[in-house]
């Protein structure tokens, strides 16, 4: 079976339908990556937010990843049960708990961006490395349009 689904020419042609496979092959890649070092994507997402803004509160985590409460106490949870963050009581609130990459969760997370990064390269293959960089600016105009008026002195 194809791995790109039938689209009609004039479908196939539109940004948003490209984007959207390009984005599908790209969350593929970089899950398959991941799963071989036993970590899913949305908990990766959580221990880098970790590693890069921690110690921070469950709460302030899941609002910074826009992740609803529930789910981010499951993950964090999973995370804590593989050893690879801590909990403990925050200095700011000891009403809250601070929630920490340790040593282990930082020696997974340089394994795992590595692996991540291998998958964008395989993602990203058939470019060169100008056009790498130059899709690189356009997506983040697109996500960000704000961000790419900002950046081109609009």
């Amino acid at each position: 079976m194809a791995e790109t689904p039938f689209a009609p020419t004039r479908i196939r042609t539109l940004p948003s339908w490209l984007l959207g496979r390009a984005a599908a092959r790209g969350h593929r890649l970089v899950a398959e990556a991941l799963a071989r070092e036993g970590m899913r994507m949305m908990h990766h997402a959580v221990l880098s937010a970790v590693a890069e803004l921690g110690p921070l509160s469950q709460a302030e985590l899941g609002r910074s990843l826009r992740i609803d409460p529930k789910d981010m106490v499951g993950i964090v949870g999973d995370l804590e049960a593989e050893g690879l963050v801590t909990r403990s009581p925050d200095p700011k609130d000891r009403r809250k708990n601070a929630i920490a990459v340790s040593d282990a969760g930082k020696r997974r997370l340089r394994r795992t961006e590595k692996l991540g990064d291998e998958a964008n390269d395989e993602l990203t293959a058939p470019l060169t490395a100008e056009e790498r960089e130059q899709l690189i600016s356009l997506l983040t105009r697109i996500a960000d349009p704000a961000a790419g008026c900002a950046e081109r002195g609009a």
